[in-house]
């Protein structure tokens, strides 16, 4: 049985990598810590809350004491480490608590492993750390993507200050023998993610008949995965990837702002015709008055030092570790449509506090 403390599990790829790991391997020990702040929410993790195989802790990773209580107290052996702030526009208005959180919380969390593995061999404990595609700078269109060798080139607080993360993580590997893995993953989507983000900011704005923003010309192009082939990829990094070593996770597939933006426009146009009760439960959404979901668009002045293209090179996790996502983007984009209508509530809440 594995014992894992799952930081920043109730954010939003935190708390589905919680539900997939459970739902995998539910006699393992999970420990789920979260500040809880703007982006953590702990209504996420509620159906889990009662299991005795799992327990939730508020609280900060930057606190050095409570972490080292927490490694008395379960003993874990794994560490996953998702929690940071994320969020780019934000990193441009406030970048101290990215700076803070990111390069200060991850460097607590590495003292007390390198405590943990000092005391019980460095063997005893696996440090996870993940990170993002935003670390490697920006692409030209014609550039092939960005691989595992790419060097770092970050473009803004929040890149910079997880750039940081991951030299700090891999520094503690290579002068203390820590046991750590890394992960960089392109753009997620799916269940759970903050309405701020560009998919559910989307639909939500959709159903709510807000303008949707769309920065510069919509030319931006992310590579798009879907949050639980990133869950499914970080399991196998845990399980069988090298230590000291980082694998790319992607969706190998690229799209346009734009287009994302149009094609859920279509969509949820689509589905109002097909389904009459989205029309009485949405009824400031443009179908909802046969209107086309395209007239919310609205293009707005684009953020300072926006990268234009990210993509990544997945053969490494493919060659090594036997991964590649199981979602399509036709597939994927219909299952987080299926949720954010189902789970109205949860995103309302979120927005009326906004």
């Amino acid at each position: 049985m594995n014992r894992l403390l799952i930081t920043g599990g109730a954010g939003f790829i935190g708390t589905n990598f919680t539900y997939f790991w459970h739902n995998l391997y539910p006699e393992d020990r999970l420990i789920i810590l979260d500040a809880l702040t703007y982006a953590g929410n702990l209504d996420n993790l509620e159906p889990l809350l009662d299991n005795p195989k799992i327990r939730f802790i508020n609280g900060d990773i930057r606190d050095q004491g409570l972490i080292e209580n927490i490694r008395s107290e379960e003993n874990f052996n794994i560490i996953v480490h998702f929690a940071a702030e994320s969020h780019v526009d934000r990193s441009i208005t406030g970048p101290d608590a990215f700076l803070d959180t990111n390069v200060m919380g991850t460097h607590t969390l590495l003292k007390v492993a390198r405590s943990a593995g000092l005391k019980d061999g460095f063997d005893s404990i696996r440090f996870h750390h993940v990170s993002t595609d935003e670390v490697y700078g920006a692409l030209k269109p014609d550039d092939p993507p960005f691989t595992e060798k790419t060097a770092y080139a970050p473009n803004s607080p929040y890149s910079a200050s997880k750039a940081a993360s991951d030299h700090i993580v891999r520094a503690y590997h290579k002068t203390y023998g820590l046991d750590v893995t890394f992960s960089n993953c392109s753009n997620n989507y799916g269940p759970y993610q903050f309405p701020e983000k560009l998919i559910p900011l989307c639909l939500t704005n959709i159903l709510s008949g807000e303008k949707i923003p769309v920065y510069g010309d919509g030319k931006q192009i992310r590579d798009w995965l879907y949050v639980e082939d990133h869950c499914r990829g970080i399991e196998q990094v845990i399980k069988k990837g090298r230590n000291g070593s980082s694998y790319n996770i992607g969706g190998n597939n690229e799209w346009y702002n734009i287009d994302i933006v149009k094609l859920l426009c279509e969509i949820i146009d689509r589905r109002f015709k097909t389904d009459p009760v989205l029309a009485d439960r949405f009824p400031c959404a443009p179908p909802a008055k046969n209107q086309s979901s395209h007239e919310l668009i609205s293009f707005v002045t684009d953020r300072p030092g926006h990268d234009r293209r990210y993509s990544v090179n997945t053969e490494k996790i493919s060659r090594e570790l036997n991964f590649t996502p199981k979602e399509t983007f036709a597939t994927g984009i219909e299952k987080t449509i299926d949720w954010y209508l189902k789970h109205e509530q949860w995103w309302r809440s979120l927005k009326n506090k906004r």
